[in-house]
């Protein structure tokens, strides 16, 4: 049959794989290591200079919280907090706080049986209540700190659970060279040679049992303390501390605003660190004031975050831990810290 033939097959040909689209991997981009700023010569100078010519046991801290730098004169040193030390029974009270053990508006309630002694306001509003007063937390704290009420702080150092969590609270934060005493009761009882009985809460009665003790008792236990404070602390470890608290690394934002907020109303030494502190910065401070004996004190320190017009921030800590000095002369020491660190700002 013309025209029949058999039709070639042509094989398919194979289908091409395309290969899916490659996968963009992020490669992790380190953030730009932050910036070396040295410190300010003049002021490390002014500082070094300044704790050199004091009479006495001092030391003095100052960081920048933008930059990072920081100066310091025997600022590893241990010096007594005494009142500085309500700055971290404050700390534990807000930490509790973030972690929702404690509210600030939790009743809390002061009686005879809580007082302390020496700066004590508070046992006025126990007495005209029948040896019962009754406020809040957050009331309560903000005592302690702006007026530094002993008995109001170690109402709360107690309510927290003690010595031991302070010291939890220091360790658990990496604060470094910063100690916590026994409470206001013993420590100073101890510095002054004295076995605590409540009834020094009272009137002057601790005053009374202090002068009875022969003289070379309390110098002994004066300088025993002097020598080894339980409640020392490092300059340079405050200075560090007020910084992180500052940059929101130790607390909730809520209670780092807080806290700081408080420290700024604070009523205590309007002429130490205060003294020398511009109209237009903001200033937030705990004071802390020993016992004094033979002419000497044993702790005259204030310790603050200072901050710039333009919210530049510094912390500071000035600490005596004993001088012979007058109270005008540990001021002007102060002053002297203050005025360095504004110049030093004006001058970077």
């Amino acid at each position: 049959m013309t025209g029949c033939g058999s039709h070639a097959v042509i094989p398919a040909r194979p289908t091409a794989k395309i290969a899916p689209p490659a996968q963009t991997v992020a490669v992790p981009v380190p953030p730009p290591a932050p910036k070396h700023v040295d410190p300010p010569e003049a002021l490390a100078e002014t500082i070094r200079s300044a704790v050199r010519n004091f009479d006495g046991k001092a030391g003095v801290a100052v960081t920048s919280v933008d930059d990072g730098w920081e100066v310091d004169a025997n600022g590893d040193t241990r010096m007594p907090q005494q009142s500085v030390s309500k700055t971290w029974v404050a700390m534990t009270v807000l930490a509790q706080r973030d972690q929702g053990r404690l509210s600030l508006d939790d009743p809390l309630t002061i009686t005879t049986a809580d007082l302390t002694l020496f700066h004590q306001p508070i046992a006025a509003l126990v007495a005209q209540n029948g040896g019962s007063y009754t406020s809040t937390v957050g009331a309560i704290l903000k005592r302690a700190l702006t007026m530094s009420d002993n008995t109001c702080n170690d109402k709360l150092l107690w309510l927290v659970g003690g010595p031991p969590a302070v010291r939890e609270f220091i360790k658990s934060r990496d604060l470094g060279n910063i100690r916590f005493g026994p409470g206001e009761r013993l420590l100073q009882s101890g510095t002054a040679g004295l076995d605590w009985k409540q009834s020094y809460s009272l009137g002057r009665n601790f005053y009374q049992a202090r002068a009875a003790l022969p003289t070379d008792v309390r110098r002994k236990a004066f300088n025993a303390y002097i020598a080894d404070p339980p409640d020392g602390a490092a300059p340079a470890a405050v200075a560090k501390a007020l910084a992180r608290l500052k940059k929101g690394e130790l607390l909730s934002a809520g209670s780092t605003a807080w806290l700081i907020n408080t420290m700024q109303s604070s009523h205590t030494g309007k002429n130490r660190l205060r003294g020398a502190v511009p109209s237009d910065w903001v200033f937030g401070h705990k004071t802390g004031t020993g016992q004094d004996f033979e002419g000497r004190t044993a702790g005259y320190n204030d310790i603050g975050i200072l901050t710039a017009p333009d919210g530049k921030s510094y912390t500071v800590a000035v600490m005596i831990g004993d001088t012979a000095r007058t109270i005008p002369q540990r001021w002007e020491l102060m002053h002297t810290v203050v005025n360095a660190i504004v110049a030093a700002d004006r001058n970077g």
